[in-house]
């Protein structure tokens, strides 16, 4: 017997799956943005800090644990460059290409990398909470690693760079590290299929 042609009816019902899922990524990713830019409007200022605290952290690590890494990483990416544009997704609810060159380029920049490391474990893994909470972690990691870095770039003074960039925001990132970790336990599993 000859090999069996597959029907165009066959044909279709495979592409409207990958269509629907790649719909459903792209809607995932605006929402993410979406979010992302609103975490940013809350804005709190920090003493003798160049830096404001923001709840912008929390949704980076969200979105990526929630949308795997390369979603998150996409949606991260789009954030910088809508800020990039002119739209008022920045702190605060500012735009342009001076955020990425003064004090907080560095955390803006690392955004996209903590999110695809947040959202860059196995699957089977990302349901045990000691890995939620590590991936998290290591997204918070280099999000201060940028920031400070770039501050020391700017100002020459690394001590200081980490005094004024690091330390006091050290306790409500830890805060923000297991929030963000608690979002993706609980919602996680939900989103999971539609990856």
């Amino acid at each position: 017997m000859g090999a069996q042609r597959s029907s165009p009816a066959a044909g279709m019902s495979e592409a409207l799956p990958l269509r629907a899922r790649a719909a459903w990524r792209a809607f995932a990713v605006a929402i993410a943005t979406l979010i992302v830019a609103l975490s940013a409007q809350v804005v709190v200022p920090v003493p003798f800090s160049p830096v404001p605290m923001t709840l912008q952290p929390l949704a980076v690590l969200a979105v990526g644990g929630l949308l795997g890494a390369a979603a998150g990483a996409s949606a991260l990416s789009l954030y910088l460059v809508l800020g990039l544009l002119g739209l008022p997704v920045f702190a605060g609810g500012s735009a342009g290409i001076v955020h990425l060159l003064g004090p907080t380029g560095g955390y803006l920049l690392a955004f996209p990398v903590a999110a695809a490391l947040a959202g860059s474990l196995p699957s089977h893994r990302q349901t045990a909470p000691v890995w939620v909470l590590l991936a998290c972690a290591a997204g918070m990691f280099v999000i201060h690693a940028g920031g400070v870095a770039h501050l020391a770039l700017l100002g020459g003074a690394p001590l200081l760079a980490f005094r004024v960039g690091f330390i006091p925001f050290l306790t409500g990132d830890l805060v923000k590290v297991g929030l963000a970790a608690a979002v993706i336990l609980a919602v996680g599993g939900r989103l999971r299929a539609h990856r």
